[in-house]
């Protein structure tokens, strides 16, 4: 008797080589549908050597309907909507102030502590990130109208490198155009 193929189902945490981390939102045959943080969905192969299954949620030796998929999915942006990743602020901007200087002399500068600024950007980044994820689970829009979005956010995050200096690590930086992978 030959053993049933398990399948990582819905909600679980993987991780490609060119994608970085990602969630499962479906399964097929043989692909996994991924909503990566910075690539958004992708149709991935089950034997594709540069994907790994971190953490597998809901093991099945079948492949799920789009009801079950869906419910999985709503269930997954609920639980990490309120979610935020830790991200680091660069040691040496530690303490740190930022000073807005008017150009006007009469005009009173304004001061900030550089973290309270530094985490007004990574909650722009989240942000854009699950605005990126409703973009690509739409079902209202084409996807010539989820490319074009896409694009957008794309540049989104290219006018917002400038603030890469702040972070600590460079998986946390934003990435515009020409860091992203070409279609």
């Amino acid at each position: 008797m030959q053993e049933a193929q398990t399948h990582a189902g819905v909600g679980s945490r993987v991780q490609h080589a060119l994608y970085g981390p990602g969630v499962i939102v479906g399964v097929r045959y043989a692909q996994y549908l991924v909503t990566f943080q910075n690539s958004g969905t992708q149709e991935i192969d089950k034997t594709d050597p540069k994907f790994e299954v971190l953490v597998a949620e809901n093991v099945t030796p079948e492949i799920e309907t789009t009801s079950q998929v869906e419910k999985s999915l709503l269930k997954i942006l609920r639980l990490w909507a309120d979610t935020t990743e830790i991200v680091p602020l660069g040691d040496r901007w530690q303490g740190g102030t930022l000073i807005l200087q008017p150009a006007d002399p009469q005009q009173k500068s304004k001061e900030l502590p550089i973290d309270t600024f530094f985490h007004k950007i990574v909650m722009l980044r989240d942000r854009l990130r699950v605005l990126e994820q409703q973009i690509n689970s739409h079902k209202g829009l084409s996807d010539e109208d989820k490319v074009s979005l896409q694009q957008y956010i794309t540049r989104i995050y290219g006018s917002l490198t400038t603030f890469n200096v702040l972070f600590k690590d460079r998986e946390h930086w934003f990435v515009g155009e020409k860091g992203s992978r070409a279609d």
